[in-house]
């Protein structure tokens, strides 16, 4: 750090992250709620704290926008043009969470066209109950601006809200929400807050995001003051202005900065990157083109790590499987058939290579060695591993009710964009409802080898694996 200029708390995402977070951590700022590849690439402690100011790629991938707190965006901004030559930025008119009283100046299908004076912006009719007009004066506050070379409009919305970091707070609004899918961290939060020394003001409600759900006491409290002191100041701001009279410019809780990044300061970035992880020539410069380009340049520096391991997660978020796809089960036999076990819908998937497929299964007769009736609507919940000898199947009734749990023992299972594929190696292991596990189809796998459709090698692994999975399945 240089002067005496104080360390800034800075939260980067895009896919400038991994440069502008080296970029700043040697100039001895601090990183906070980093991701986990983030954290994974840094030999440095990120906290999970409040932060000053955000840094995040511009949805066309050109450049970035850098708001929050005044001292702290004029910081990060030197740092960023400093980068290239050919850093060009400017002063955003608009910054999130700015109020505006602004004038209709043309109402289409779903919104309105707002001018904020220096700039316009979009209000859908979706945030509001009122009805407008063109020429009508509306309170307005910004939610997501927009870079100055885009054609978009920045978004507005009619309720007021002030964000600490972790904690925003909404006017008209009491209670406690957290923005989160883990529920159970969200309840554990919302108990937390009470316990907090800050209490919110009358007539705010707190929304907490998630990265506050992996904060501590400490963290959560410091947030919640810095989004009351907000809080107050807006309150000020707009206690006396009255009815809306455009065009005024209301509150302004902080700033922001455009930076366009041009070709040089792409490869001086790809410098910065190239510091603590493998970075192709024109690894920005790619990677601002296009998605396709991006995941391509992904897949490339996965192939090129010295790690030796198959990039799971690179391949199949270029090329899928992922969460939310659909994929078949390619059954393969050792004699040389194959047949499709069923389709079913990715539900969770990992970058460790795992696949958890669920699949709901009509009517009639009964599941293979389990002796449990397969009735319609019951579903199969399989989790396959990439590279793994084995696969289990869980099976349950419409209702939820276990029906019984069958391993299949393979070769190793490959995960493809539509279809996972093995051959089965016969002998299987599966665990009753009652928790009785039973190995079975030895006598197949041994016809199999004497047939020469498996070799002794290949057929001792399967053994191997089955004996291993009954130990483990019987404790």
């Amino acid at each position: 750090m240089t002067g005496d200029v104080d360390p800034v708390r800075v939260r980067v995402r895009g896919i400038y992250t991994t440069a502008v977070t080296r970029l700043l951590l040697a100039a001895g700022h601090d990183v906070v709620q980093a991701s986990e590849p983030i954290r994974a690439r840094f030999d440095a402690e990120f906290a999970d704290g409040h932060h000053d100011v955000t840094v995040a790629t511009t949805d066309d991938r050109q450049g970035i926008g850098v708001h929050g707190d005044d001292d702290a965006v004029a910081t990060v901004t030197d740092h960023l043009e400093a980068v290239g030559i050919d850093t060009l930025a400017w002063a955003d008119p608009a910054p999130p969470g700015t109020v505006f009283d602004a004038r209709v100046t043309e109402t289409k299908g779903s919104g309105a066209v707002c001018s904020l004076g220096e700039t316009e912006g979009f209000l859908p009719f979706r945030v509001t109950d009122d009805r407008i007009e063109e020429g009508d004066a509306v309170r307005v506050q910004v939610r997501d601006p927009e870079p100055p070379w885009s054609d978009r409009r920045t978004s507005l919305g009619t309720d007021v809200r002030v964000d600490g970091g972790l904690a925003t707070l909404v006017r008209g609004r009491d209670g406690v929400t957290v923005n989160t899918r883990d529920d159970a961290a969200g309840r554990e939060l919302v108990g937390m807050t009470d316990f907090l020394s800050v209490d919110a003001p009358d007539g705010w409600g707190i929304e907490w995001s998630h990265a506050a759900t992996k904060a501590d006491m400490d963290a959560l409290g410091s947030a919640l003051e810095r989004a009351v002191e907000r809080a107050a100041t807006i309150d000020d701001e707009l206690s006396d202005a009255g009815d809306p009279e455009p065009l005024r410019r209301l509150a302004t809780p902080g700033a922001g900065t455009w930076c366009w990044f041009g070709r040089e300061s792409r490869f001086g970035l790809d410098e910065h990157r190239r510091e603590v992880e493998t970075t192709m020539p024109g690894h920005h410069r790619t990677k601002a083109s296009c998605e396709a380009a991006s995941a391509g340049v992904d897949f490339v520096e996965a192939m090129c790590s010295p790690s030796g391991e198959f990039p799971f997660d690179v391949v199949t978020r270029q090329f899928g499987p992922t969460e939310g796809d659909r994929v078949s089960i390619g059954h393969g036999k050792p004699d040389g058939r194959a047949f499709s076990l069923g389709r079913g819908e990715v539900v969770e998937w990992d970058e460790d290579g795992t696949l958890s497929v669920e699949r709901t299964l009509s009517g009639g007769g009964e599941y293979d060695a389990l002796g449990t009736a397969r009735e319609s609507g019951d579903t199969a919940l399989t989790k396959f591993r990439e590279g793994r000898w084995w696969y289990p199947t869980v099976y349950r009734s419409s209702e939820g009710d276990l029906k019984g749990t069958y391993v299949n023992v393979c070769t190793p299972v490959e995960c493809f964009p539509d279809e996972v594929r093995y051959v089965d190696l016969h002998v299987d292991v599966i665990k009753h409802p009652d928790g009785t596990v039973e190995r079975v189809d030895d006598d197949e796998l041994d016809a199999a080898v004497e047939s020469g459709n498996l070799n002794e090698e290949l057929a001792e692994k399967a053994r191997s694996v089955a004996s291993s999975l009954e130990n483990a399945l019987s404790k």
